[in-house]
């Protein structure tokens, strides 16, 4: 029989792998920015019409430009926290599946242990099991 196991896969930062990720942020960030200025727009666009109740607008919008900027709050303390982060140190990036052959007999516990994935510039380099 086969189960499916979930394995943490690890990065160890580089400079590379920091420039990278710090970009990932910056990009994401800047994409928020943008979206709270196009809805910033809609919402004078729909305010000068007169079938809708200007404060619905108001609210429902503003509402939408405070759930960007809470998540532009969390990307500037990601950028922070990335930037105290040592070069050589480890850490988890993603989580995968994999398929696992559980026969009888099998060593349960040695089965389920924790595993890991460790890779460096986009080449794994070691296997934890």
């Amino acid at each position: 029989m086969k189960i499916v196991k979930k394995i943490t896969v690890k990065q160890v930062v580089t400079e590379t792998s920091k420039q990278r990720i710090y970009q990932g942020f910056y990009n994401h960030k800047l994409r928020l920015e943008q979206e709270c200025q196009q809805l910033k727009f809609e919402k004078r666009k729909l305010q000068h019409k007169a079938s809708v109740n200007p404060q619905e607008i108001e609210d429902r919008f503003e509402q939408e430009i405070n759930n960007r900027k809470e998540k532009i709050k969390l990307l500037d303390f990601k950028i922070e926290q990335l930037n105290e982060i040592q070069i050589g140190s480890e850490i988890i990036e993603d989580e995968v599946e994999a398929l696992v052959e559980v026969e009888v007999g099998t060593n349960w516990s040695k089965l389920m242990k924790e595993q890991a994935i460790i890779i460096k510039d986009d080449k794994v380099i070691r296997i934890d099991e």
